[in-house]
């Protein structure tokens, strides 16, 4: 079985697009499978329901969702090597710029939208940087220049990747990129011992635990403070 981990931030068409690979990668007799990661709520499990693709969806509620993916990937793959698949994807919740759900030899995937603004590349963190493959959506609603200036923008940002352009309307690119997450027949049994390509966010303080109240005698563990001096 393959595996490939899809994120990017909130609407950016990550439902939409995977599922217009899945429909390509149908056509020629793979058997696809989704685990959808997500926070509070999603509905995007019913959206692969209707569309025939064996789905799990994973709620990490008051956790971080990216912590909560990485505590249940194994299981996620024994799972999907249960269902006999071909390939097995990976959506993360669409959270802060700062995460990375990447995995060491496991393909990643990062959906970014022309919407966002032209420097949102410049503010997305390791999602986008360590990347193997960008795909930009909603290129359809700006103009040709608009696109290439921000694919310029992707491009600075992480050099190495491949980029490329996709509709989650109307399919098209989604053949292309069916192509490009098969074309490496990297077969896995289990992701234990593999590593992540960037470490987590790391945040153990009295408000992961539970504290509501404000100020600094209510603030222990692992805290930063803002430097508000004015400079000279």
């Amino acid at each position: 079985m393959n595996l490939v981990v899809f994120s990017g931030p909130p609407s950016s068409g990550k439902t939409s697009i995977i599922l217009k690979v899945i429909d390509s990668l149908k056509n020629v007799g793979i058997k696809v499978g989704v685990v959808k990661f997500d926070c509070l709520h999603t509905d995007d499990d019913i959206y692969y329901e209707k569309a025939g693709v064996p789905v799990r969806k994973g709620l990490s509620g008051s956790l971080c969702p990216d912590h909560f993916f990485v505590s249940n990937i194994e299981e996620v793959v024994q799972w999907g090597k249960s269902m006999d698949l071909d390939l097995l994807i990976t959506e993360s919740a669409g959270l802060c710029n700062r995460c990375s759900p990447y995995i060491k030899e496991i393909k990643g995937v990062c959906v970014i939208d022309n919407l966002s603004g032209i420097n949102t590349p410049k503010k997305i963190g390791p999602m986008l940087k360590s990347a193997d493959i960008v795909i930009i959506t909603k290129g359809d609603i700006v103009s040709q220049a608009e696109r290439e200036v921000f694919a310029s923008k992707v491009n600075s940002v992480n050099p190495t990747a491949i980029t490329m352009h996709v509709n989650g309307l109307t399919g098209q690119g989604a053949y292309e990129l069916g192509t490009l997450l098969m074309e490496e027949k990297k077969q896995i049994d289990t992701v234990k011992g593999m590593k992540l390509r960037f470490p987590m966010p790391s945040a153990l303080c009295s408000y992961c635990l539970g504290e509501t109240r404000i100020g600094e005698q209510y603030q222990m563990g692992n805290v930063r403070k803002m430097n508000l001096e004015q400079e000279n």
